[in-house]
């Protein structure tokens, strides 16, 4: 029978360049339990052969994994397990490496000067009867609650066997800018005799109103949008047209049409008074 090699934490950490706090929370949260613990000191003594678990561990903690999937990983004796939670989270890093490129790219073009204004028209956008999610939302889970509701509407206008009379939209009141967090309504709008009653889930059919608003069209992905937020604000601004109001967002071409974001094309809203202002 071959023996155990034990060895002291603080060797065990030599080993595997993991410091003795991080393989004590290891122990704690029970992602690397030490092989034996002194009775009367509580010293960690680690076996030779827990040397290669401990580096998938690190290797994995420096690609981000939380410690609930690593202990996944680590306590799972099927392949197809954690197969399936590294590639999970593989691609949660391909996601955060797309935005991060996103985001190096907006910064590269406004390094590069200001951005030409897009046209901006000022016209009356009747009201529509629409199916319609609506929740308090943060900021930071916008995209994927978005996603979600998006999904949950068109499940219902198949259920209804209804035809759409427009494209996604949805409305952001001004305190979602300015405190990250508010209610928000996505709707999908529907032909008006179709319109009979339904409640299915979070999805009911309201009536979006009617508003006049100043609208631009923003090209490509919405890690820019705040260009054309400013492109218009300022237009409205610069003519003092601007009324109380949640601003609209309809989705002309979106990520439910093409993975391609240089497509997606958004028309954003801003109420206004109308003037009879001509374009901008």
């Amino acid at each position: 029978m071959s023996m155990a090699t034990l060895v002291t934490i603080g060797e065990f950490s030599r080993m595997t360049h993991l410091s003795v706090k991080a393989l004590r929370h290891y122990h704690d949260v029970g992602v690397l339990e030490p092989a034996a613990i002194d009775p009367y000191t509580g010293y960690r003594s680690y076996d030779a052969t827990q040397v290669a678990s401990a580096q998938v561990i690190r290797r994995l903690r420096d690609l981000g994994m939380s410690l609930d999937s690593i202990r996944t990983v680590v306590a799972s004796s099927d392949l197809e397990t954690r197969n399936r939670e590294i590639a999970v989270h593989l691609e949660r890093m391909e996601l955060q490496l797309e935005q991060t490129q996103a985001a190096v790219a907006g910064l590269r073009a406004l390094l590069a000067g200001p951005a030409l204004r897009p046209a901006i028209e000022v016209r009356a956008i009747p009201a529509v009867t629409a199916l319609t999610v609506r929740q308090a939302v943060e900021a930071a889970d916008l995209v994927e609650w978005g996603t979600g509701a998006f999904d949950e509407l068109s499940d219902a206008l198949a259920a209804m066997g209804a035809s759409a009379a427009g494209p996604f939209g949805a409305l952001f009141p001004g305190d979602f800018f300015e405190q990250e967090r508010s209610e928000i309504t996505v709707f999908r709008p529907i032909e008006a005799d179709e319109t009979r009653p339904l409640v299915t889930g979070r999805v009911r059919l309201t009536e979006i109103p009617a508003i006049e608003a100043a609208v631009a069209v923003h090209e490509g992905a919405f890690g820019d949008i705040d260009r054309t937020y400013a492109a218009l604000g300022t237009a409205v601004a610069e003519r003092a047209i601007g009324v109380d109001g949640p601003i609209r967002e309809y989705y002309l071409v979106s990520s439910l049409d093409t993975d391609d974001e240089r497509q997606h094309r958004t028309e954003v809203c801003w109420p206004v008074f109308l003037t009879g202002v001509e374009q901008a």
